[in-house]
């Protein structure tokens, strides 16, 4: 069975070989600044801390953890939309 493509933001069809094909990856993550560690955070007592958070991460839908944490994303565009994505890619217009 071969693979179809569709330009997932107007719906055309698209060929796999067709130079009017393009890919955009997406990859969105949590932003980790620099981490100051205190001396209170060294006498915290970290077992307990790591067991509550188990604990609400157990009670959590999986893809709800996923997105705070990070996604990574995929989408084929015809070369119209493409053309609009780089004019606007975040969608501000």
């Amino acid at each position: 069975m071969a693979i179809r493509y569709q330009c997932d933001r107007c719906g055309k069809r698209l060929e796999p070989d067709d130079p009017n094909r393009f890919v955009v990856k997406i990859e969105v993550f949590a932003a980790a600044d620099h981490i100051t560690i205190t001396q209170e955070d060294l006498k915290r007592d970290h077992r307990r801390e790591i067991a509550r958070l188990l604990e609400q991460l157990d009670k959590m839908d999986p893809d709800e953890i996923e997105d705070q944490t990070y996604r990574s994303l995929r989408f084929d565009l015809c070369r119209e939309c493409h053309r609009a994505y780089l004019r606007d890619p975040i969608g501000s217009e």
